[in-house]
């Protein structure tokens, strides 16, 4: 296990790593979940095996730290995330992104283009998102205020979550999850829609194929995002199909293995 100071306070991202050829991939989780869990299944397979691989937690969730005071941001994140990857001698990376990870690695690609090199988002959150009490995910967590959600609210968030998503959420500090959440749902200025579309590199976006279309996806195509739907899965793309998440994956990266 790695790590790296990423506050002020010397607050620590830490993070698995696999050996293996540069640049470096980097695998981010999303909102309550951590990216050993999440991503290692994938991270081996044949296909996407053989980089450098860093299986990065945020800061408030799996083995990283769970500062307080932190604002929880999404630029905040994409930061710490910026700092910890700078500490590990990381940069030009290819990021493959969950849901609320994929939010962090569109702010951190836009504020910290040296460090990013590709992204391939799956089912990342690309828009404000409406609070609603009783919603599972961010909409619900955020519907609390966070003294609400620290005084007993994340009992009521335990029980929708359900046994699967709660083995993660778990490990992330409340007010880690509550102020991630507040803050995916407000989105960013401009949003990460905005900033997607206006980055120049290589981009793949990957979603469930029973969602349907993917809003905007014309916009996204035009501006040279791959859109790509996998079948036989839900929202957690590369645990209930790993297999196609791994051919999808390797495909949006495949221009750079041929050159490497």
């Amino acid at each position: 296990m790695r790590h790296a100071a990423v506050t002020p306070e010397g607050d620590r991202i830490r993070w698995v790593e696999l050996p293996g050829r540069e640049p470096a991939r980097v695998y981010v989780h999303g909102l309550g979940a951590t990216s050993p869990a999440y991503f290692t299944e994938v991270a081996v397979h044949p296909l996407l095996a053989g980089r450098r691989s860093l299986l990065i937690d945020l800061l408030g969730h799996g083995i990283s730290d769970r500062p307080t005071g932190f604002d929880y941001t999404l630029e905040s994140h994409a930061d710490a995330l910026a700092a910890a990857l700078t500490a590990a001698g990381v940069s030009g990376a290819e990021l493959i992104a969950h849901s609320m990870g994929g939010s962090v690695a569109i702010v951190l690609a836009a504020r910290h283009p040296v460090l990013v090199s590709r992204l391939v988002l799956v089912d990342a959150n690309l828009d404000p998102i409406p609070r609603r009490s009783g919603a599972p995910g961010s909409s619900g967590i955020a519907a609390y205020s966070e003294r609400e959600f620290l005084a007993g609210g994340w009992e009521e968030v335990r029980d929708l979550a359900g046994p699967h998503w709660w083995s993660t959420m778990r490990l992330a500090g409340r007010e880690a999850l509550h102020r991630s959440a507040v803050h995916l749902t407000r989105g960013t200025v401009p949003t990460m829609r905005e900033l997607l579309l206006n980055l120049k590199i290589p981009r793949a976006y990957l979603l469930p194929e029973d969602d349907g279309p993917l809003q905007g996806a014309d916009a996204l195509a035009e501006a040279g995002v791959s859109v790509v739907a996998i079948p036989d899965c839900g929202h957690n793309i590369m645990l209930d199909n790993p297999e196609a998440f791994a051919r999808a994956a390797a495909a949006a990266l495949a221009d750079r293995d041929r050159e490497g």
